[in-house]
């Protein structure tokens, strides 16, 4: 059925309009990744270790910028960070463009129900959304390709940060205090673990994520810790009752430099 108004929009009653995805699919238009499995498991980048754990003003959250392709340093600068809205962030980890891919569908659809229902989807919501997605990328795990989230930001209507993490086949799991994931991500909670602390300013955060990603690159090949030589350093953002904000470089490049000559 199909319904029109003068010179406007022609709209299909039956198509869903509050996802973008789902209007992606009835219009045969929505992004496909699809392998046969014949050809093996593809030797594609790796983004590694990310993290996320509360603090005094809602969450912080930081990935390292390395990507790997087996034995070999595919990528030294990969944004592993990003924006999912501007209360939220999302950060990944597994096979690099297709969870780059995802993270832009995901922008996309959150951006895509606020302009429609003209509010924002609450927290919980996203985070359930997100899942549903990592969920249709199943098959491509089977072939090695996963791609493992972690999801933060601030929940509006408790005024408190909140994070999520995730397994290969779309598990949700919200997590208390701190959560981690990538081939360091054991490492990063066993390190947030020990020095984790209720309270924590944000200066407190931003010292302690670079701690946890310098130990975890000491024991990780595939995670990059700061190169002050080559100026790199952690994509690190924070979400609060003020929003999303990324950390400027020159502040994590200082506290690094901090943190790494203080490093045993």
């Amino acid at each position: 059925m199909t319904e029109s108004s003068g010179d406007g929009l022609v709209l299909d009653s039956g198509i869903p309009a509050s996802s973008f995805a789902a209007l992606l699919r009835a219009r045969g238009l929505d992004p496909k990744w699809e392998t046969d499995g014949s050809s093996g498991v593809l030797d594609a980048p790796e983004g590694t270790t990310v993290l996320a754990f509360r603090y005094d003003d809602g969450v912080i959250m930081a990935g390292d910028r390395r990507a790997t392709a087996g034995h070999y340093v595919a990528h030294r600068r990969v944004q592993k960070v990003y924006p999912a809205d501007s209360y939220s962030a999302v950060a990944i980890s597994g096979t690099a463009g297709i969870a780059i891919e995802l993270v832009r569908l995901f922008q996309t659809e959150l951006e895509h129900y606020e302009k429609i229902e003209g509010r924002r989807l609450s927290l919980p919501g996203k985070a359930n959304h997100l899942a549903s997605m990592v969920r249709r990328h199943l098959p491509m795990a089977f072939q090695g390709l996963g791609v493992v989230p972690l999801f933060c930001g601030f929940d509006e209507q408790l005024e408190q940060g909140r994070l999520y993490s995730y397994d290969v086949v779309g598990g949700s799991y919200e997590e208390t205090d701190y959560a981690a994931t990538g081939s360091g991500g054991r490492d990063a909670r066993l390190y947030i673990r020990t020095k984790f602390t209720d309270g924590l300013t944000e200066t407190g955060a931003l010292e302690l994520a670079l701690e946890a990603l310098v130990a975890v690159a000491e024991e990780d090949t595939a995670t990059g810790g700061p190169d002050l030589k080559r100026g790199i350093y952690p994509n690190i953002v924070t979400v609060s009752s003020r929003g999303y904000a990324e950390l400027p470089d020159a502040m994590v490049a200082e506290m690094a430099r901090t943190v790494m000559e203080r490093s045993p």
